[in-house]
């Protein structure tokens, strides 16, 4: 097993864990002691590492999270803020360039967006 994973990293191919990893990040946590000694127990009852737990509890955050009207309502209002500065943008780079080279690349974007929404749409529903 390790000739192979040795001959993988000779030849440039990555193992699946080191491909998995390329996508995770490190975070740091600062944690009072009772926290962490509770935290250490909970994983060691099972079977698991603090960074699992950790994890576990950050994924049902995020869920809990997704489905907060107030905090959906508020990424809504964050989208339409971008989508705001964003035609602002394209508006000042159509004035930089020309109308005529800032529409085909708009109906370009649009037409690539269109196929991403419809994509998500689809997996909505």
């Amino acid at each position: 097993m390790q000739e192979e994973q040795s001959k993988d990293r000779a030849s440039g191919k990555a193992s699946e864990s080191e491909q998995k990893e390329k996508h995770l990040r490190t975070l740091a946590v600062r944690l009072d002691e009772s926290i962490h000694a509770q935290l250490q127990f909970i994983a060691q009852l099972r079977g698991s590492s603090i960074s699992d737990e950790i994890r576990r509890a950050v994924e049902n955050r995020i869920e809990t999270a997704q489905d907060d009207p107030e905090l959906i309502a508020r990424a809504q209002t964050v989208r339409e803020e971008i989508e705001r500065e964003a035609a602002a943008r394209s508006a000042a780079i159509a004035g930089f360039l020309g109308s005529s080279a800032v529409e085909a690349a708009v109906e370009a974007n649009q037409a690539t967006s269109g196929k991403t929404r419809r994509g998500s749409q689809a997996a909505d529903a």
